[in-house]
């Protein structure tokens, strides 16, 4: 009798994916938490407990933070209730078996996350590429096309030779809204890889309130679904960092500021660091996973205020008498003075030395003007027209924007000082009465943005279903 019931559970556990017993046998099924219901592909992996019952580490976190709640369940004070015991290899029995979840097959998975050197367009077509999305600043898309191409060749490299070749992180500086998060964001999307963006402003020393450097790959690791190797080929772009400039005269311990530089340093370089899977903060019941980061690309991107005229000053030499030296370098426009930068100018900013050594490609960004904003407007692939043409286009409605109107867009966006940033906002601002009044008239089939209408002298131009196909 015992048999019979054994072999016809054997046969149950086949037709059903019971995961019980692990997927030692190759059964194609993965295990589920018994509390959350989530496969290990989701949660992670999963801890057997007696009885057939599996828990992944989130569920076992909520359990033990229920413990530490105002008003939950002391634990000290179980000792002193009598409790009869439970044998927890009977828990489990009279439970309907646990269905398991089929696991993806692995040469799908295999043939979507492969990465090779063939797979690295040359840099001209990487320039290409981001000319399609990024209009302008020409000098910074050829240095990041370089310096891509160059990383994923040392990469790929042997070194056999004996010759090994050092990481191409790259800093880029450039005024707010110039466009530094959007390069890197439409690199790691044409190449398909992971990337990760970190603030350094929420970046402290290690034991101190805040994120500690390893939150960085963290988001790194949840950007490429938990898979090392393929996190170890991504992309990290830390923004503001001349947030964590070194502060000067101070008496105080700098724990955003130096001591972030200095914890950075062994990162930026290339070592094997313990990362927290699934979670920013290191916690004992979260799993770690060990990532290398000799072969991940770091690039580093801040506004540098008053940089300039540091750059300035060392232009003008030692001697500061006379007029010549003064007029000279006035006339020069801040995109000139910010492509002279050098090392020295980034170490009397407040950036440390070991640091700036370790980025050693430094690309400027160019200050836009009204001419640049105007050409944002309407020529990239993704552009903020095209973005508001297709929405009004899914009311079967045709929108256009005169030249005069943009002009104006672009001059008030220029006022605001926050770069292309401030594009939207205006547009938004425009387009609500739009956008509102539009959808109840079927018979409206084109509007025409005019200079009159945003200057408040009049209406957007109108024109019916059948009207801009009449002769004359």
């Amino acid at each position: 009798m015992n048999e019979t019931d054994n072999n016809n559970s054997d046969i149950m556990n086949e037709e059903t994916g019971n995961t019980n017993g692990g997927d030692e046998g190759g059964s194609g099924y993965e295990q589920v938490c018994s509390m959350c219901h989530r496969p290990e592909s989701k949660c992670g992996k999963v801890m057997k407990l007696p009885g057939g019952l599996n828990i992944c580490t989130d569920c076992m976190q909520k359990s033990f933070d229920a413990f530490n709640q105002p008003g939950g369940l002391d634990i000290n004070s179980l000792t002193r209730i009598p409790i009869a015991r439970i044998d927890l290899n009977q828990l489990g029995q009279g439970m309907a078996p646990q269905q398991g979840v089929k696991k993806k097959k692995p040469e799908e998975k295999k043939k979507e996350e492969s990465f090779s050197f063939s797979d690295v367009p040359r840099p001209h077509k990487i320039k290409a590429m981001l000319d399609e999305y990024v209009v302008g600043q020409e000098k910074a898309k050829k240095i990041l096309s370089v310096a891509v191409y160059n990383h994923y060749k040392r990469v790929f490299s042997d070194t056999k030779d004996g010759v090994e070749i050092e990481k191409s992180n790259v800093m880029l500086i450039g005024t707010t809204g110039s466009g530094k998060t959007y390069l890197v964001k439409t690199l790691a999307r044409l190449l398909k890889v992971p990337l990760a963006i970190a603030d350094a402003t929420s970046l402290t020393e290690a034991g101190y309130i805040g994120d500690d450097i390893e939150s960085v790959l963290s988001k790194l690791l949840m950007a490429a679904d938990n898979d090392v190797d393929r996190a170890e080929h991504g992309i990290v772009f830390i923004d503001e960092i001349d947030k964590i400039a070194k502060k000067q005269n101070t008496t105080s311990r700098d724990v955003s500021g130096e001591a972030v530089q200095q914890e950075l340093l062994k990162m930026l370089e290339g070592s094997r660091i313990e990362v927290p899977v699934g979670s920013t903060t290191k916690n004992p019941m979260v799993p770690t996973a060990t990532v290398d980061t000799k072969n991940i690309l770091f690039i580093c991107g801040g506004a540098f205020p008053e940089l300039e005229e540091i750059i300035r000053n060392r232009l003008k030499g030692t001697n500061s008498i006379g007029f010549a030296s003064e007029l000279g370098e006035a006339s020069k426009s801040a995109d000139q003075i910010l492509q002279q930068v050098t090392m020295d100018d980034l170490r009397k900013f407040g950036m440390i030395p070991e640091f700036i050594g370790r980025l050693p490609v430094i690309a400027t960004l160019e200050t836009l003007t009204v001419e640049y904003l105007v050409r944002i407007l309407k020529e990239p692939k993704n552009a903020i027209l095209r973005q508001y043409q297709k929405l009004m286009a899914m009311d079967d409605v045709s929108l256009e924007f005169e030249d005069e109107a943009l002009e104006l867009i672009a001059e008030k966006a220029m006022k605001k000082e926050t770069g292309a940033r401030a594009l939207r906002s205006i547009l938004e601002e425009y387009m609500l009465d739009i956008m509102y009044e539009i959808p109840r008239d079927n018979a409206i089939g084109k509007v025409v943005i005019t200079r009159d209408y945003l200057e408040g002298k009049g209406g957007p131009r109108i024109i019916l279903r059948g009207m801009d196909q009449l002769p004359g």
